[in-house]
């Protein structure tokens, strides 16, 4: 295999740049932080000071690697999320020169989607987002798909994880959850999120959108049960009648067929069963 450019190492593509390590391969980490960058020399990584909005910067870009894009929203840099997700993404492609790289993963969302009723949703679905932020990736997949058509698009459920329980504090502190408790909720833990963009690095076809989730979509209150029992928290509590997020409005079942099918990937955690208590310090 090539080396690993990460672009974006966060929570999910820091995982994934530390299991490609550990199999002896040269990986690249981009950040924007020198402290940052300090840290991934310690743990064997080699780090590119970069900025996807500062196009000077990504001159720093290695060539020659497979390219794994999961660069993340952060709302404390004073950036819109549109800038951040397309033209961020647009400077990098321009800054790569395709026939001088490998393989191109894109990590984005199941939140191109906009079905709901609880609905079976496999690749093959329209998109028609309902939010903004579904919209906003959708058309960097469609920048994407012009750009490099051989690119493949991995459409992350909900990650979670060690250090990554969402609304786990106002858990513990007995606050409301302001959501519908029986709506679906699809969900994929780091590791297994990781094993995925590695399997589509090695194995997925050229152009391919996989769904990556887990085998079983939960119910919010089923979920968030199981939450409190692990964390010994009070049981959850949802008010009737309270609007939450449009991430919360969505209620629709993610298929992950494909996933198992073209990438061969063996779930860890298949269900927020196993990876609830695996992601609770003891």
């Amino acid at each position: 295999m090539s080396d690993m450019l990460v672009i974006g190492c966060g929570y999910l593509g820091r995982r994934v740049a530390e299991c490609q390590r550990a199999t002896g391969l040269r990986v690249f980490a981009s950040t924007r932080s020198p402290g940052r960058a300090d840290e991934f020399h310690r743990a064997g990584l080699e780090p590119v000071l970069c900025d996807v909005l500062d196009r000077d910067s990504l001159r720093a870009l290695p060539a020659g690697a497979d390219v794994v894009y999961c660069v993340g929203f952060d709302r404390t840099a004073g950036k819109s999320m549109r800038t951040v997700y397309v033209d961020g993404l647009e400077n990098v492609l321009n800054a790569l020169d395709a026939a001088d790289h490998g393989r191109f993963v894109y990590v984005s969302s199941t939140g191109v989607y906009g079905q709901t009723g609880g609905k079976e949703v496999d690749e093959t679905a329209a998109t028609a987002p309902a939010g903004d932020s579904g919209r906003i990736v959708l058309d960097a997949e469609n920048l994407l798909r012009e750009r490099r058509p051989d690119a493949m698009i991995l459409r992350f459920a909900g990650i979670y994880g060690p250090n990554r329980l969402i609304r786990a504090a106002a858990l513990k502190a007995g606050e409301p959850l302001s959501s519908d408790p029986d709506n679906w909720l699809n969900l994929i833990h780091v590791e297994d999120g990781a094993s995925a963009v590695i399997a589509a690095i090695e194995r997925a076809g050229a152009g391919s959108v996989i769904n990556v989730c887990d085998d079983h979509p939960v119910r919010r209150r089923d979920f968030y049960t199981r939450m409190a029992e692990v964390l010994g928290a009070p049981s959850p509590w949802f008010p009737p009648n309270v609007e939450g997020t449009v991430a919360d409005a969505a209620n629709r079942r993610i298929v992950n067929r494909r996933m198992h099918a073209e990438l061969g990937v063996t779930l860890r955690y298949p269900s927020y069963r196993e990876g609830l208590p695996a992601s609770v310090d003891d």
